[in-house]
């Protein structure tokens, strides 16, 4: 199946390109015919970031982003939930017509259980959070989740690692192929013991992985501190991305506060025909009910770009 198609699938399965719906959620009072004007990209915020606003109820949260425009979320910690709660959230989402993003494919944290190591128990570990990735696809509608291969295995060659690396990986997407399901590589900058820390070293494994499952999350804040010339990147590597998050640098907070160009960044990526979730990945600068109203509203700020 070619990259367009498989993603184009998977955007509408997570409800990407449906429009918005007049019914009204159990969730909230409001109906969404009484929603704000969306959005040009489409943000997706996580749990928590609303929680003054709407309350601690995640569905609360949901319908009060339907309410300000947003037509996406990310949950990182969706494989925590349990498998009821998955479902309210893949239902609700389903009625609003809003896409899920990432969740994190559970193979035990970032740096732990490192594919790089090529250690049978390690990739035991991944290839059983793949099969659990599939339920949880099931639950909640999500296409796209998050892998991060682990620290270096400092005792062997980096390209003994990287060949570690590709082979995991293959098996897999062998397993989240047949469901639509993308696993999205996510280089980091928390520490230097990850393996996995630029754009074109992510683009190669998944140009060798050569499976639509196999893509790149390319986190703004993330490739900010650890190359910058971040349109130029993204452009060099946009055949492999799949995904995007955003994090203002210094300080990992919304957009506005720091020194990345937001406004342009986002322009490019429209101009690129972007679709998909854009992962609202960060802090918020200000507290309580005003700090969130703020958050909103510099969204609304760098979205202003047409």
């Amino acid at each position: 199946m070619k990259r367009s198609e498989f993603l184009q699938k998977g955007l509408m399965a997570t409800g990407a390109l449906v429009a918005g719906s007049s019914l009204t959620s159990n969730a909230s009072t409001q109906t969404v015919n009484k929603a704000a004007k969306t959005f040009n990209l489409n943000y997706g915020p996580h749990d928590g970031m609303f929680k003054n606003l709407a309350g601690n109820n995640f569905l609360d949260q949901i319908q009060f982003m339907y309410d300000q425009g947003f037509r996406g979320i990310e949950d990182n910690g969706m494989s925590g939930r349990s498998p009821q709660e998955q479902e309210k959230i893949g239902n609700l989402l389903a009625k609003l017509g809003m896409a899920m993003g990432v969740f994190v494919l559970n193979k035990g944290g970032n740096g732990a259980n490192t594919l790089a190591a090529g250690k049978k128990d390690h990739i035991d570990i991944f290839l059983k959070g793949c099969h659990e990735a599939v339920e949880i696809s099931k639950r909640c509608g999500g296409k796209f989740t998050t892998v991060v291969p682990g620290d270096f295995a400092r005792n062997l060659s980096l390209d003994m690692q990287t060949a570690h690396v590709i082979d995991a990986l293959r098996k897999g997407a062998e397993i989240l192929e047949p469901h639509g399901i993308v696993m999205v590589l996510e280089p980091l900058s928390d520490t230097p013991d990850l393996f996995l820390r630029t754009s074109n070293q992510t683009y190669l494994i998944c140009r060798a992985v050569n499976s639509p499952s196999c893509k790149i999350l390319y986190d703004i804040y993330h490739m900010q501190r650890n190359e910058g010339d971040l349109i130029a990147n993204m452009e060099r590597t946009w055949s492999e991305i799949a995904y995007i998050q955003t994090g203002d640098n210094p300080g990992r907070k919304e957009p506005t506060t720091g020194e990345i160009n937001y406004k342009n960044i986002f322009k490019y990526l429209y101009e690129k025909g972007y679709k998909g979730v854009v992962g609202m990945e960060h802090g918020i600068s200000g507290s309580g009910k005003d700090g969130e109203q703020r958050l909103i509203e510099a969204y609304r700020e760098v979205d202003a770009f047409m």
